[in-house]
């Protein structure tokens, strides 16, 4: 059950804010908590029930270690910390790590040691952060005791469960503890409904079908010509915001509903004019989390001039196998860390690019680092590449187009028309955390909602429409 599904949208959805408002108002906040905390165990139960007992015993087990941490003090607390960032991480490395790690092996030695073909549990990757990050600040005295349920859905509250944002307990749970949240506040029903018709909006109609023309691109085509590998990476570049940026919508929407806040996500990252300010732009929770947990830990920008650059270049190699577990994933993060090392030097001496040409080539390296971070290995990303640059002719091909029309039952196009109205939306529309301070209700963001709505239906009732978030695979 994903958010662009019609069970999710007109029965689980409802139902949740319904049982949580008539609960509040019969004055049984923890039987409301508790009625939150179980619909978010249902949520994430719901592709697979057996991974239950995983997220429990995890979210379970951390908060006792924690408990005890807060009490504990000097070397214990040390030990502590370590242990259970340690078991933390081990978790994480299993699930998600361990067939690449023999694969990689087994290329390196020739050896014939077979995968084990772990299915990787949803969402192990934000909710093993957000708990570490938990852990560290109970190290650092900045986080006291919670009640056991304040922490579980601090954990597992269902909008931000699957795929973020990665949230922090200081912004979360005074949020639950709220009285403030357990009043129906129709403002906020109103404006939880407009994100989420966006964010839908965004997923299902720009993201899904610029994911058809991508898709070819990158897993069926055997050669491109410089136009279709030029439109296979921007087709991706878009696909791959507007289905994240469109996620987080609608998590902030859903969570908005029941008068929690999630932190921005997203604020039109491609319009960046520098990779620094993309970063600060796109995926902020991952960054505040990378920056806070790992980048300064390791000595941030504290000390040498070249000690600095390699913790960023570490920070983002680290934050590229986070999104998986494959060399394209590495070589993604060690470009994005390279590119912020360069731009670190290149400021240092107080030089500046003028805007225009900053986004251009800011806007030029993320759309062909994307490429990497799409490709299944270095041999597809290096067919896009060699498209891009010419190698294999400049139009699109007859064979291409056939290929493509007989393999998706459009014309070759068909999906390119959405590419102008996506690159409308992230590079000139107001993003929507400008419009959350906008809506009101009235006949004008009523019709946008009802516009938003139709659209996004019109496609999913569609048998042959598929809608995957990409950000479930991590």
């Amino acid at each position: 059950m994903i958010f662009s599904t019609f069970q999710f949208m007109f029965v689980f959805l409802p139902l949740v804010v319904c049982g949580f408002f008539l609960l509040c108002k019969h004055r049984l906040p923890r039987a409301a908590a508790l009625w939150l905390l179980g619909a978010s165990l249902v949520y994430y139960g719901w592709w697979n029930p057996a991974y239950l007992l995983l997220i429990v015993c995890s979210l379970t087990g951390n908060y006792l270690l924690a408990a005890v941490m807060v009490s504990a003090s000097g070397t214990l607390r040390r030990m502590l910390l370590a242990g259970g960032v340690a078991a933390n991480i081990g978790l994480l490395g299993y699930y998600k790590y361990t067939d690449f790690v023999i694969g990689s092996y087994n290329a390196l030695t020739g050896a014939a040691v077979p995968l084990q073909h772990i299915v990787l549990p949803l969402a192990i990757s934000f909710f093993t952060f957000q708990q570490v990050a938990y852990l560290v600040d109970c190290h650092r005295g900045r986080a006291g005791t919670h009640g056991f349920v304040d922490y579980a859905l601090f954990v597992c509250f269902f909008p931000q469960l699957i795929a973020g944002p990665i949230v922090h307990h200081a912004e979360m749970m005074p949020q639950f503890a709220s009285l403030r949240s357990r009043v129906v506040q129709w403002q906020n029903i109103y404006t939880g409904l407009f994100l989420f018709s966006l964010g839908l909006f965004k997923k299902v109609v720009l993201a899904d079908n610029l994911a058809v023309f991508a898709g070819y691109g990158f897993d069926s085509a055997d050669t491109l010509s410089m136009g279709v590998a030029w439109g296979t990476s921007l087709a991706y570049t878009m696909q791959l915001y507007f289905d994240f940026s469109g996620y987080t919508d609608m998590a902030l929407g859903a969570s908005q509903m029941l008068n929690i806040r999630l932190p921005d996500n997203f604020i039109s990252p491609y319009r960046a004019v520098n990779i620094q300010d993309f970063w600060r732009r796109w995926h902020i929770t991952l960054s505040r989390w990378l920056r806070d947990y790992l980048y300064i830990p390791l000595g941030g920008s504290r000390r040498s001039e070249s000690r600095t650059l390699v913790n960023l270049v570490f920070t983002f190699l680290l934050g590229g196998l986070w999104h998986g577990a494959g060399w394209t994933f590495v070589a993604w993060g060690a470009a994005h860390g390279a590119a912020m090392a360069v731009h670190r030097v290149w400021s240092a001496g107080g030089r500046r690019m003028p805007a225009l040409a900053g986004w251009a080539c800011t806007f030029l390296f993320v759309n062909l680092a994307w490429v990497l971070f799409r490709a299944e290995s270095f041999a597809d990303a290096l067919k896009v590449y060699e498209g891009m640059a010419g190698l294999h002719g400049f139009g699109m091909t007859r064979t291409f187009k056939d290929m493509f029309e007989a393999a998706t039952g459009v014309g070759p196009y068909g999906q390119l028309q959405f590419l102008l109205p996506a690159c409308l939306a992230a590079f000139v529309f107001p993003n929507s955390r400008t419009l959350r301070g906008l809506v009101s209700p009235g006949m004008f963001w009523t019709a946008w909602i009802v516009i938003c709505l139709f659209c996004s239906l019109y496609f999913m009732a569609d048998a042959a429409h598929v809608s995957e978030f990409i950000y479930f695979r991590f």
